[in-house]
């Protein structure tokens, strides 16, 4: 028997190595680095999907965003109690790496504008349709990026001898190091995907953007798959997590069960479970709930964490994104956490925590993690203080009953205007505008326009909330032409131009090749989006081509571009530029210190908490303390869905504030807590625990021997 027992640790030996490591690591890892670029890149532009092709309010965009972060951090609790419990890891991740595949696809899919779009504009028509597709896909990526994320690091770990516990070590520095490759990698290459023309209008490409991290992940499972001859694979062992759920169930259920007072206190409500299970494993669990009692604060900490790709890319799109001749999108902008982690996580390990220790300072896991808060609420002070900053540059839109109205003058001569209720006049020169007027949406009823000596009384038709624009030419019958305005910053940080022409008719208008149209007299063309930059403008005016550069475009602005000159071979013309929303001029890098700051606090914070839980739980419990983290993480994102849905503070600078302020308070009560927790070595209870029960063996044993002694017969009957 003994010699069939040995017979699979030989064969699992056998497994090829190089330079000392199985080499089905290799596949592992792999499979690691495309899976977390598949996560990490579809993550990075999943808030701009929900706020400019689906067309939701930043509010819901924000709270179904971390909808779905939450359900990646709980799907994990399921993915272990399927691998642990039924199938396997190698199965398990299989199986929900399938699903993953499946699930991305159908976001792919799901952001294909053509397939209800009938009127060419780049957005859908039945949004139900996409909406549906949508969050289908985001529920079978959260299970399978989060069912397989207890297994892959875990099943690379058993790929390994006992006897090579270095290499493991080595083995998780080299896993962690592409999980963080993988992340960067994607939230630079994803944004740019989602830059591309996609389609006959320049819409993002949502499709591209999603599709190259699905690719990514049909490699990872491909790759993970022709590893497998390679593996060393366990049978199921049965959850751990499970088990102890199930005794603390029993113990509080024992407990109410017991609840008169004919039935002695007992010293910790666990000790009711004694009636089912065994001590060792009771107090096991009692190690266990003093740290997760200490889990209880951190979910705030992850509310604020997590809104590097919610609402800090949502400030990005309102900021100036050219670094030297470089231009970042606002959805890159997350690419800063995994570089500063990169950084930081070697500096403070080598160089900040020793200097600490040679100050003779106690700091302890605890205190570095109340630290870590401390400085996560400060970049929430930080991205608080830049949104007052770009608030102070943003336009005052009308809101409630106003509406606004502006004047070009399109015309040769000056133009004197007057509006009925108001006693100021402007005079408007040719080629220029007034600013926006702000007047109750039913205070004006008309416009009095002067050329000359001659007037005309332009009868207006306002609507509260809105822009409008009054083009004046003359005061003949078809002098005049109201255009509605743009009412909001233009999508994802884009520039929105629009034409107008004095021309009897310009064909063919086209910038960089995308088609505008046609136009006739004083009529305007849609607002079409595009980039920064130098634009190539081109019309036919009189069987003539024309063609120009345009201006150099910012981040975020809005022109309204006048044609009032024909163009020749021989002849330069004009192309008049009327500035309708100024352009971004708050600029990315002042995120930078927010990054920092919550970036460090991350170092110091989740680094510290994992260190510190692994410490205080007994061997066969890390999972459950795994299981715990990973609900604070999904608890937090909870909390952010719950503020973003209910609250109802408008000013973004105001809640970022709120968020400090709750992260500070709760950053005290963990202070508290952590001042009376008493740091254990579980090895020592182990330890304790297992020289009381080997004394109680000889007890036994002594008690058997005398038994034997006593009666001789007794011997026998054993």
């Amino acid at each position: 028997m003994k010699d069939e027992e040995k017979a699979p640790k030989e064969q699992k030996s056998s497994k090829p190595s190089i330079f000392g490591y199985p080499i089905s690591i290799c596949f592992i890892v792999v499979n690691e680095f495309c899976e977390r670029f598949s996560y990490y890149g579809m993550r990075a532009v999943l808030v701009l999907y929900f706020r400019y092709f689906l067309r939701w309010d930043e509010d819901l965009a924000t709270a179904v965003y971390h909808g779905f972060v939450a359900l990646c951090f709980l799907a994990p609790i399921l993915g272990a109690i399927i691998a642990d419990s039924w199938l396997g890891k190698f199965k398990t991740i299989i199986y929900l790496s399938i699903v993953y595949t499946f699930g991305q696809a159908v976001m792919s899919v799901s952001s294909i504008a053509d397939i209800s779009d009938s009127t060419g504009d780049g957005h859908p028509d039945n949004l139900s349709l996409h909406v549906g597709l949508s969050m289908l896909g985001l529920l079978l990526i959260a299970l399978g990026t989060g069912g397989i994320k207890p297994c892959v690091s875990a099943f690379g770990g058993d790929q390994f001898e006992d006897h090579q516990e270095k290499q493991r070590s080595k083995f998780f520095s080299i896993f962690y190091l592409s999980i963080n490759a993988g992340s960067l990698i994607s939230t630079v290459i994803t944004p740019i995907l989602r830059e591309q023309k996609c389609g006959h209008v320049p819409q993002a490409c949502y499709p591209l953007a999603f599709g190259i991290p699905g690719a990514l992940m049909a490699v990872a499972l491909v790759v993970f798959i022709g590893g497998s001859p390679l593996y060393k694979k366990s049978s199921p062992q049965g959850n751990i997590v499970l088990k102890v759920v199930k005794c603390i169930a029993f113990a509080i259920k024992n407990r109410f069960r017991h609840r008169s007072k004919q039935y002695p206190r007992r010293q910790h409500f666990m000790d009711w479970a004694s009636e089912k299970y065994d001590e060792h494993l009771i107090v096991q669990i009692k190690m266990v709930l003093k740290v997760l009692f200490l889990y209880l604060p951190l979910p705030m900490f992850w509310a604020l964490f997590d809104q590097q790709g919610s609402r800090w890319t949502l400030q990005a799109i309102t900021m100036n994104g050219n670094f030297g001749g470089i231009d970042i999108q606002p959805d890159q902008m997350q690419t800063v956490n995994p570089i500063l982690i990169l950084i930081l996580v070697p500096v403070v390990e080598t160089i900040v925590y020793p200097l600490i220790a040679k100050c003779k300072l106690n700091f302890t896991p605890l205190r570095r993690m109340t630290v870590g808060m401390f400085l996560a609420a400060l970049a929430f002070v930080a991205a608080a203080l830049v949104q007052i900053q770009i608030d102070q540059t943003l336009p005052n839109f009308p809101v409630g009953e106003q509406s606004q109205i502006r004047i070009i003058n399109v015309g040769t001569t000056g133009v004197n205007v007057s509006l009925d209720g108001l006693s100021k006049s402007f005079l408007v020169q040719p080629s220029e505008a007034t600013d926006y007027i702000t007047v109750p949406a039913s205070g004006v009823k008309n416009i009095t326009a002067y050329v000359g000596k001659q007037s005309k009384i332009i009868p207006t038709n306002l609507t509260k909330e809105t822009r409008n624009t009054l083009l004046v030419m003359n005061t003949s019958k078809d002098g005049y032409e109201w255009l509605d305005d743009i009412n909001s910053k233009p999508e994802e940080g884009k520039n929105a131009i629009r034409f107008v022409t004095t021309l009897s008719s310009v064909e063919n208008i086209a910038v960089n090749g995308v088609n505008i149209g046609n136009l006739t007299r004083l009529t305007a063309s849609n607002y079409t989006l595009f980039t920064k930059g130098t634009k190539k403008i081109t019309f036919n005016n009189n069987g003539i081509e024309c063609k120009q550069l345009s201006k150099d475009f910012g981040y975020g602005s809005s022109f309204t571009i006048i044609i009032n000159e024909t163009c020749s071979s021989n002849k330069d013309f004009t192309l008049n530029y009327i500035e309708d929303i100024k352009s971004n001029s708050v600029h990315m890098a002042l995120q930078i210190p927010q990054y920092l700051l919550i970036t460090t606090g991350e170092v110091v914070f989740s680094v510290t908490g994992l260190e510190f839980s692994y410490s205080q739980a007994p061997p066969n419990m890390k999972s459950v303390l795994q299981a715990g983290w990973l609900l604070t993480n999904a608890f937090g994102n909870i909390i952010v869905l719950i503020v973003a849905e209910a609250s109802t503070i408008q000013e973004q600078w105001a809640e970022y504030i709120l968020f400090a302020a709750l992260l500070m308070t709760v950053c005290v009560i963990f202070g508290i807590m952590a001042k009376f927790y008493t740091y254990v070595d579980p090895m020592e209870v182990e330890a304790e625990f297992e020289e009381k029960e080997r004394c109680k063996r000889k007890e036994d044993e002594g008690s058997i021997s005398a038994m034997n002694t006593f009666n001789p017969t007794a011997q026998s009957e054993f």
